[in-house]
């Protein structure tokens, strides 16, 4: 395999990153580039190709609590920001003007997602974003000194052929939840991730580990089981080394993961959850992880203390004491030690959503609005607040808080996705004001006129589901009225579409088209 020295570079910058940070760089941050456009990134892309340098593009949005998270834990480091200079920084604000058009160029959906380009152009790897941001340089570090493409590797993977321990690596550290099927089909996800946890035995440990929990974790998702599975786990949860080097998966699928391994309620099931319940409490009080990771490991012990109860249950009975302790005093800490506004975003959101798994909404609803004016994007946790007030069946508070969270949304994409959950609650909560559900329908789609984006991507599926929730509730001749002007007026946008989108005019044409006429 030849060596490739623009790889070098990032390689030796990334090396760089991991290494202790004893406080943030005092001088300029690092050189994103902002691209919301082909041309901006056509111009990084050739920038990129003239200076033999790596891109490293970075897809996320103001309010997002990881996107927030990395900038909290990654982005700030003063190393990070000294050595981004090997490489060029392309960032992607999902509520830029027409940037939803680049989320169906790169394939990309969620946010955050952090995707690795050679010079020239082609996608290298996604980066595991949720993992610990050390362990994520170090694969770095090790895998992407050739800048081969993580899509090759598989393959020379899937045809039996040997791998080194940094290729495994770089497939068991693989952004497999921002892959948008650009590796796999989801449908293959479980039993490939299998195969490959198999063949790598021997060669790397902690990629074999991962790649094997990673198949678990999907195989629960898909409603099935491996029970053969329980004592392996049982020995990742009980090695203290093994369980941090895997933290981010147990933290966030620890019930799909004993769902695989213990489909049935009963002793099994009770054992295998009190040895996960300690694993995760060990990751909680890891002062070597983030505030945010610690929280996490502590969701997953209330969503594991939470296994048998409804999903939808608001109030699940006989929580352990200690547990609910634990979350109030580690959100009210959190909330009073914070100063950085990025951290915040991140903790404060993922504190007061645990406390209402919990059932401890009395908490949940004091932290966040306590939270509210120290926030950059309190519609987020307005949004929040109105989700709080729904489950518990406060029906004026949820229409409330979910109005004011769309009035103070900014950003043509984040204003169609909050907008969506608005009327969905209309329609869900009080379907007879029909003035109102048209009004915001209305407002909705003429914000969508204004950007060139809106049918892509996160805001093509913000308007589908409009269109979703008005079809549902068009059930009288007043409604069927109100739609009917809706569709008027959805058409009039449709038409001042530029012709040549022919993408965009077809996924507006087919919002509102009777069934079986859809564009």
């Amino acid at each position: 395999m030849k060596h490739n020295p623009c790889f070098a570079a990032l390689v030796t910058a990334l090396l760089l990153v991991t290494a202790p940070v004893s406080q943030a760089s005092t001088g300029p941050g690092v050189s994103w580039q902002a691209a919301a456009a082909d041309a901006d990134i056509d111009r990084a892309f050739g920038d990129a190709k003239a200076s033999k340098k790596p891109v490293l593009l970075y897809w996320g949005a103001k309010w997002c609590p990881p996107c927030n998270q990395l900038k909290a834990t990654l982005f700030n480091r003063a190393d990070f920001i000294e050595q981004s200079k090997a490489f060029v920084a392309v960032g992607i604000d999902g509520d830029a003007p027409g940037a939803q058009k680049l989320g169906t160029r790169f394939k990309v959906r969620g946010y955050p997602t952090l995707i690795l380009f050679s010079p020239n152009g082609s996608e290298i790897t996604r980066l595991p974003g949720e993992a610990d941001a050390g362990q994520v340089m170090k694969v770095l570090q090790l895998g992407l000194s050739s800048g081969r493409p993580v899509k090759a590797v598989l393959a020379d993977a899937r045809a039996g052929r040997k791998l080194s321990a940094n290729e495994w690596r770089l497939l068991g550290f693989y952004g497999w939840d921002t892959d948008e099927q650009q590796l796999l089909p989801a449908s293959q996800r479980a039993a490939t991730l299998a195969q490959l946890a198999k063949a790598s035995e021997g060669v790397d440990a902690e990629a074999t580990t991962r790649l094997w929990l990673k198949s678990i974790g999907t195989l629960a998702g898909g409603k099935a089981s491996a029970p053969a599975q329980l004592p392996r786990l049982r020995g990742v949860l009980a090695d203290a080394a093994q369980s941090r080097a895997q933290m981010d998966v147990l933290t966030t699928e620890a019930p799909d993961l004993v769902k695989a391994v213990a489909p049935s309620t009963g002793g099994t099931r009770t054992q295998l959850v009190a040895e996960f319940d300690a694993a995760l409490k060990r990751l909680n009080e890891d002062a070597t992880l983030s505030r945010a990771d610690r929280l996490n490991a502590l969701q997953g012990r209330i969503d594991l203390a939470r296994l048998d109860v409804a999903k939808d249950e608001p109030h699940p009975q006989n929580l352990p004491a200690p547990l609910l302790a634990d979350a109030r005093e580690q959100a009210t800490r959190a909330n009073r030690e914070i100063t950085d506004g990025f951290e915040r975003q991140a903790v404060v959101t993922e504190a007061a959503y645990l406390l209402g798994r919990a059932g401890l909404w009395k908490d949940s609803d004091e932290l966040l609005q306590s939270a509210l004016a120290r926030s950059h994007s309190p519609y987020y946790l307005m949004s929040q607040l109105g989700g709080n007030a729904r489950k518990q069946g406060r029906k004026a508070d949820a229409l409330r808080w979910y109005e004011e969270a769309f009035n103070k949304s900014e950003g043509p994409a984040t204003r169609l996705q909050w907008g969506a959950n608005y009327l969905t609650a209309l329609v869900e909560l009080s379907p007879e004001d029909t003035p109102r559900i048209e009004k915001t329908a209305g407002q909705l789609f003429a914000e969508a006129a204004k950007d060139p984006g809106s049918f892509y991507e996160r805001s093509e599926r913000s308007l589908k589901k409009v269109a979703t929730q008005l079809a549902d509730w068009n059930k009288s001749p007043v409604q069927a009225a109100a739609v009917g002007r809706l569709k008027a007026q959805l058409d009039g946008v449709c038409g001042r579409l530029d012709g040549s989108d022919a993408k965009a005019k077809s996924a507006c044409q087919g919002l509102l088209a009777p069934a079986g006429k859809k564009a």
